[in-house]
């Protein structure tokens, strides 16, 4: 029997397509149908029984295989669906070279610390649950195993010096559950699976010191409910989790099937995690893996990317598989770790940039079926009052650098530690006030990229209003007739200035959302008058010789991880380079800004490239991801900065977006930032503000065609890129009329349900949807041999 690396080793052709038609109207470019339920996706030698498949080729190519022993989270294959999370890799203890066990880490995003006067206040929110070992009989001597990003499995085999066992692992997408089935040789029969609860203390507590006070939680009771196994874990706070697990033999093979729950206040938990074990135990590997493969096979296929860089296009695509695990809608917010709980000073939510860069690349590649964000920040509105001075609770929302699942911080409300956001002039606590509106422009993100008025309507307009408030609240005139905030604070530069070009510039992109919310909702807001005064009035940002300073106190001039200083440049696209004077002032502050080394971290290098992509500067930004993955990327893809930090390769992936299409402003941009080496390139329904679904092709250098579907009749204006005189034309080949706005730009009337198709006058290109040649050969992520 072929390995699993090797059974997909021979990489399929690039020249696959979708499916042919006419030069117009006939091809399938709305995207491919999802698995049907019970339906076989590969044969036993990995090849498609139905033909040529863009997807099933890009995505075979991607698969992280692993020739040699993960040693950290960093190197091994993960699994998840955005509550439950295995990491696996060598059981620590063992010699360098001699392993004894592997380890399955067993965590949940739901279980966390709820004592309110530590929580999340000192980012003490995630707890460890535990991990099992596999323990072969013999000393392992080798491994051969692979990652399936189009099925979400590990399959592979474990080498001993008494035999073989072969694997196969997922984290079922709907039943929360961990199966791993294990087939064992003759000589390996006797493997055991052992299970090693963990301490309940935050892992925090390795790094910094706790605070006073602090005591871990009792001991995990092990014990049998309803012939299964469970590891029930008592919490001080009140409430419980349990890990709830069993065995079961199916001829030759033995399959684990592993639950965890959380329960608060009540301890609820070991009912429902012993029955999710029993029901899912119910069913071999391959009936539980069925509707695993479907949903999986149908969430890729909402979007589609193929670029001659071999290694960024199999990153890319792992960052889509790495979102799908960590993240769903009606999960907790994705904490700085995603699902999984390593040793880590971050576990906990994070708001001054964490949760914001995690989310971003959910729009553009169209998967908002993951927002968790909107959901949350809607669900938990009433516990974002505590996070504001209590004389402003009335009218005014906040939220701290950090807070649990529930977007409450531990110490909200005790009258010693203080609330969340803190005063604006006032020290301490360091007042943060911008956190929620940053948060916010992730919900208008998905508002634009969907154009559902209920978002608009329901969650940011309201919620915008009384972040805006709180702003409102401290802005005073100054001697110059501008309208100054009192000191706030630049997250993580350190100290606190005046005119804070952090507040400032959320302050500015929130009052004009507002007004322009009010006017698509058809309300006339008694407010609106002090947000126009607001824009016409407020202080300028602040610079200097070097370009934006933190704020009117504070140059910057140290080195430093954030960009909370240029927000205005990017993601908020207030400042985008339209004179040559705002041009200007953007590349000085960039440079200024990655000059000083020292404290540079990943997400440095995704900002800069996206920043280095509104600038049309292709190469800049593919040489900042270039950095990004030679200085901070491992070879997993995650990312750490003393722990794992999810949202840098996550955003990494957004900087690609930026890169393929921009859509701010109310115009579309097709390819604005490619570098020369990226001469052939596809994109297909990629999701733009307006709701439109973007597909594209280009080859040798040259946008051949470009198509818009249009989702709810938005106004559609597109710099489309393709050289000479163009012709626009409908989905059934008619012309359609267009005007002309210069420099590439046309504006095209398409009513919801409606395409564009736009193409070089006289040109039929094909339209088929296909991966692009890469430019050389690169190696897989992993660890190959």
């Amino acid at each position: 029997m072929p390995s699993p690396s090797s059974r997909r080793s021979s990489r399929p052709s690039r020249r696959t397509v979708l499916a042919t038609g006419s030069a117009i109207g006939g091809t399938l470019l709305a995207g491919g149908l999802p698995t049907p339920a019970g339906a076989a996706t590969t044969d036993p030698q990995g090849t498609d029984p139905h033909g040529a498949d863009p997807w099933r080729t890009v995505l075979d190519d991607a698969d992280l295989v692993w020739q040699r022993m993960p040693k950290t989270w960093y190197e091994g294959p993960y699994l998840g669906n955005g509550f439950l999370g295995s990491g696996i890799y060598a059981e620590a203890g063992t010699e360098a070279d001699t392993f004894r066990a592997v380890r399955f880490n067993v965590q949940h995003s739901e279980v966390q610390d709820h004592r309110p006067q530590f929580g999340s206040l000192f980012g003490l929110a995630r707890l460890p649950i535990g991990h099992f070992t596999l323990e072969p009989v013999g000393t392992i001597t080798g491994l051969d195993w692979r990652l399936g990003l189009r099925d979400a499995e590990l399959t592979g085999t474990l080498t001993t010096d008494r035999g073989t066992l072969t694997i196969r692992a997922l984290v079922h997408n709907s039943r929360s559950v961990l199966a791993v089935e294990v087939t064992p040789s003759e000589g390996e029969r006797d493997f055991a699976w052992v299970f090693h609860p963990a301490e309940a203390i935050s892992p925090r507590a390795a790094f910094k010191p706790l605070p006073e006070g602090y005591q871990a939680n009792p001991p995990a009771e092990t014990r049998q409910y309803g012939g299964v196994s469970a590891a029930v874990q008592p919490l001080l706070a009140g409430g419980q989790h349990v890990t709830a697990w069993r065995e079961r033999t199916w001829g030759r093979t033995r399959t684990l099937y592993v639950h965890v729950a959380h329960s608060y206040p009540k301890s609820t938990a070991l009912g429902r995690a012993s029955a999710a074990v029993q029901s899912a135990s119910k069913l071999p590997y391959d009936a539980l893996a069925v509707p695993h493969r479907a949903w999986w096979n149908a969430y890729y296929r909402k979007s589609f990317l193929s670029l001659p860089d071999a290694r960024m296009q199999r990153f890319y695509w792992i960052q889509l598989y790495k979102t799908a695990s960590a993240a769903r809608r009606d999960a907790p917010v994705m904490a700085t770790c995603g699902p999984w709980v390593e040793p880590t000073p971050w576990p906990a939510t994070w708001w001054n940039l964490n949760v914001q860069l995690e989310y971003w690349l959910i729009h553009g590649s169209n998967h908002l079926e993951l927002d968790a964000v909107t959901r949350a920040l809607s669900e938990f509105r009433d516990n974002l009052r505590a996070e504001v001075a209590p004389a402003y609770r009335a009218d005014s929302l906040g939220i701290p650098r950090t807070t649990d699942a529930s977007l409450v911080n531990g110490g909200a409300t005790d009258p010693v530690l203080g609330y969340g956001v803190g005063i604006p002039g006032q020290d301490p606590p360091t007042p943060e006030v911008g956190n929620l509106t940053w948060a916010l422009h992730n919900v208008w993100l998905s508002y634009r990229h969907t154009m559902d008025e209920s978002i608009l309507r329901d969650v940011l307009f309201p919620l915008l209003r009384k972040a805006i408030n709180y702003y409102l609240r401290f802005l005073e005139p100054g001697a110059d007739g501008r309208l100054h905030l009192p000191a706030t604070f630049s997250p993580e530069y350190g100290g606190n200035s005046r005119d804070c070009n952090y507040d400032l510039m959320l302050l500015t992109w929130g009052c004009r959302t507002l007004l322009e919310s009010a006017e698509l909702l058809g309300l006339d807001d008694e407010l609106a008058p002090r947000w126009r005064e607001v824009l016409s009035r407020r202080a300028a940002y602040p610079t200097d010789g070097n370009g934006f300073m933190i704020g009117a106190d504070i140059p910057f001039a140290k080195s430093h991880r954030h960009y909370s200083h240029l927000l205005a440049v990017y993601p908020l696209y207030e400042l985008t380079g339209r004179t040559p004077d705002e041009k200007a002032l953007i590349e000085k502050s960039l440079a200024h800004w990655v000059g000083f080394e020292g404290a540079l971290q990943g997400y440095t290098f995704t900002g800069a490239a996206s920043m280095s992509a509104l600038l049309g500067k292709g190469e800049d930004a593919l040489s900042y991801l270039g950095q990004l993955m030679t200085r901070f990327i491992q070879p997993n893809t995650m990312y750490k900065e003393s722990g794992p930090v999810i949202e840098t390769p996550l955003s990494a992936a957004q900087s690609l977006h930026d890169m393929v299409c921009q859509s701010w402003g109310g115009t579309i941009r097709v390819f604005p930032a490619l570098p020369a080496a990226w001469a052939d390139l596809t994109v297909h329904d990629f999701r733009t503000q307006g709701a439109f679904l973007l597909s594209a092709v280009r080859k040798g250098g040259v946008t051949r065609w470009v198509r818009l579907v249009s989702e709810a009749g938005a106004p559609c204006v597109v710099r489309h890129g393709v050289p000479g005189p163009i012709e626009v034309r409908d989905g059934g080949g008619r012309p359609l009329r267009y005007r002309s706005l210069g420099d590439g730009t046309i504006h095209v009337t398409l009513r919801k349900g409606e395409s564009a198709l736009i193409t070089a006058k006289g040109d039929r290109p094909d339209l088929r949807i296909t991966p692009v040649e890469p430019n050389e050969e690169a190696p897989r992520w992993g660890l190959p041999g």
